[in-house]
């Protein structure tokens, strides 16, 4: 997906990757920064006596320390010995920019909501890095490395969408409450408007952004075969950019997919989530572009 870049990443990769032993070094590098990263704003919030928030970030540090451990393991499993991070040869992606961590630090408006939406822009940019890498990769055992590292990284996106949407709820559970109910679309449709629109976008693209879009105009219309009666929008989504009806919908399978219990239902809500996290970040890099 080498398209998928500058709105997630503030610059190309400096490089490709050689070696399974030099992923494994900058993956282990990257999660560790991000828990440190974490564990310095928790102190922060403490400090500040915002204590929701510094529990938020102190679950991100966890969460980022599982992932180092991950990473270990999996080198452990592979080249028969943990990271060196001596392989690490030049600067991954910021775990978190400088400019969002002085917001978070200074900010009177930050809440939990908006903490974790950080967070997950942040997985996003890994899932973009990855995705580049595996892209532009000569080695087809780092490219097959790459992809599932980037498929990990969507996993986290997941998890941390359903912890933010959670957060807004409890953020606006009143205010939701008072408010009148507005007709309902589901997936289907908003999937289809989706189509729709790509379509029109595809027509003042050339070369392979408008080749990428197709594809993903074409996936949309598959998707909504799968989607008949999956969730609740409120019709007036329809009437919304791509990016806020892409956004929707992801937002929308990740619900449907927390509240499913029925095996086979919980299986297709997570493909339809891991594919519409996929075509939102890309099409947020479009987007900047």
């Amino acid at each position: 997906m080498p398209l998928l870049r500058t709105s997630l990443l503030s610059a190309e990769p400096a490089g490709v990757l050689d070696s399974l032993d030099e992923l494994f070094a900058l993956a282990h590098a990257m999660e560790q920064e991000a828990a440190k990263k974490y564990d310095s704003l928790a102190e922060e919030m403490r400090v500040q006596g915002k204590d929701e928030l510094a529990d938020v970030f102190t679950r991100l540090a966890a969460a980022e320390r599982e992932h180092v451990d991950s990473v270990r393991q999996w080198s452990q499993s592979r080249r028969g010995k943990v990271p060196d991070p001596a392989m690490v040869r030049w600067e991954a992606p910021a775990a978190l920019p400088p400019e969002v961590a002085a917001e978070v630090k200074t900010s009177r408006l930050m809440t939990p909501y908006r903490a974790l939406a950080m967070a997950v822009r942040n997985e996003e940019r890994a899932f973009a890095f990855w995705s580049y890498l595996a892209a532009y990769s000569h080695d087809p055992e780092v490219k097959k490395a790459s992809e599932a590292m980037a498929r990990e990284e969507l996993g986290h996106v997941a998890t941390l969408r359903r912890e933010r949407r959670r957060a807004y709820h409890h953020e606006h559970d009143r205010a939701g409450a008072e408010a009148p109910q507005a007709p309902q679309i589901d997936a289907q449709r908003l999937e289809l408007r989706l189509a729709a629109q790509l379509g029109d976008m595809e027509q003042r693209l050339s070369g392979p952004a408008a080749v990428r879009l197709r594809d993903i105009r074409q996936q949309a219309i598959e998707m909504a075969d799968a989607a008949a009666g999956v969730g609740s929008f409120p019709a007036s989504v329809e009437h919304m950019g791509p990016l806020e009806i892409a956004e929707a919908l992801v937002d929308g399978y990740l619900d449907g997919a927390e509240r499913s219990s029925e095996a086979a239902h919980l299986e297709r809500l997570q493909q339809l989530a891991e594919r519409a996290i996929a075509r939102l970040a890309w099409l947020r890099s479009l987007a900047a572009e």
